[in-house]
């Protein structure tokens, strides 16, 4: 699918975009481009030091913004699909400088597809979030108008051979930022402190991530909202699993945390199928026929009133399961 590709990635240094570059090479030997597009300089040259080009000539960094319009188009120049996983993701610092997550998390979408629409580019997908889901704080809100940006792109790019799609999952393991390398961090010190004890959420690794994003290049008509299939954790189970020896210490929430996250709505239901993997919520106004998506992938209208979250999910890790992934995909040097 990808060989003979040219891939850039905004945002492609943080933790999916490591993943994913590590992924390409390992499965499309034959990739003919890979653009890394951030603005963080040092974590650039961190990364160019595992991808020397003496050993990796198609890669490529380019530092930038998603702020920026004029750079971006010159960086989707000879690109053929775009993975676009920049934002701003921390809810609280979001709630702290709302003006600069908007710039970043909306205007920075809306440039992304303003660029792929000037060039030659013929795939985007773009990462969303669980908590852009019924959001009740600005980095789910931003996530909520970014997705619904790339899904209306479908339906103002003209002729274009241009198809628009939208991956949204839940935590990512160990993943820059999230609760596993901070609970591991605060077992030296011997509490873990813990937001609300009923806390849950989803959970996805990263490679989970990464074939989530490679399905939707592969196969996505235009306008989807791709939803993974995957368990449910509850907060003090992961303290459990890390520090069993420590005291919880309940903080209580912060500005714009849920207790439980959401996928997808009741409202979203009337447009959602099970494609057996993954659920799909389908665009309102697709630029193609349903009747003929549904055969295709012997997709399945869910019942009316059917939501998924983190709360309700079938499926759940258990203490001794997440014990086993954090020393998998997580921290090798992980003990208990």
């Amino acid at each position: 699918m990808l060989n003979g590709k040219s891939i850039l990635i905004t945002g492609g240094t943080g933790s999916l975009g490591k993943e994913l570059v590590k992924t390409i090479y390992s499965k499309y030997p034959q990739v003919k481009r890979v653009v890394i597009y951030s603005r963080d300089e040092q974590k650039q040259f961190q990364m160019a030091q595992e991808y020397p080009i003496s050993l990796y000539p198609s890669i490529r960094f380019f530092i930038g913004d998603v702020r920026d319009l004029d750079r971006l188009k010159r960086a989707f120049s000879g690109i053929d699909y775009v993975i676009h996983a920049a934002a701003m993701k921390h809810v609280h610092i979001a709630e702290y400088n709302p003006d600069e997550c908007v710039k970043t998390n909306v205007n920075g979408a809306q440039n992304v597809i303003m660029a792929a629409i000037d060039t030659q580019v013929s795939k985007v997908v773009a990462l969303s979030t669980d908590k852009a889901c019924a959001p009740i704080n600005l980095y789910g809100a931003t996530k909520l108008a970014s997705d619904k940006l790339f899904i209306s792109a479908n339906n103002i790019k003209g002729s274009k051979e241009l198809v628009f799609s939208v991956v949204r999952y839940g935590n990512v393991m160990g993943s820059n930022g999230s609760v596993i390398p901070f609970f591991i961090n605060k077992k030296k010190e011997g509490i873990i402190p813990i937001t609300e004890p009923s806390m849950t959420r989803f959970n996805i690794s990263l490679k989970g991530g990464v074939d989530m994003v490679l399905h939707a290049l592969q196969t996505a008509w235009g306008g989807e909202l791709f939803v993974p299939k995957i368990p449910s954790y509850r907060i003090t189970d992961v303290a459990k699993a890390i520090a069993p020896e420590c005291e919880h210490q309940v903080i209580g929430i912060r500005p714009g945390e849920k207790i439980h996250e959401e996928m997808i709505t009741h409202s979203d239901s009337f447009t959602t199928y099970d494609l057996g993997k993954y659920y799909v919520i389908l665009p309102q106004i697709p630029t193609w026929h349903l009747d003929d998506y549904i055969r295709h992938f012997g997709a399945k209208p869910v019942e009316r009133g059917f939501s998924y979250s983190s709360d309700n999910n079938t499926e759940w890790e258990t203490v001794e399961g997440l014990r086993n992934l954090i020393k998998e995909h997580v921290d090798h040097d992980f003990e208990v």
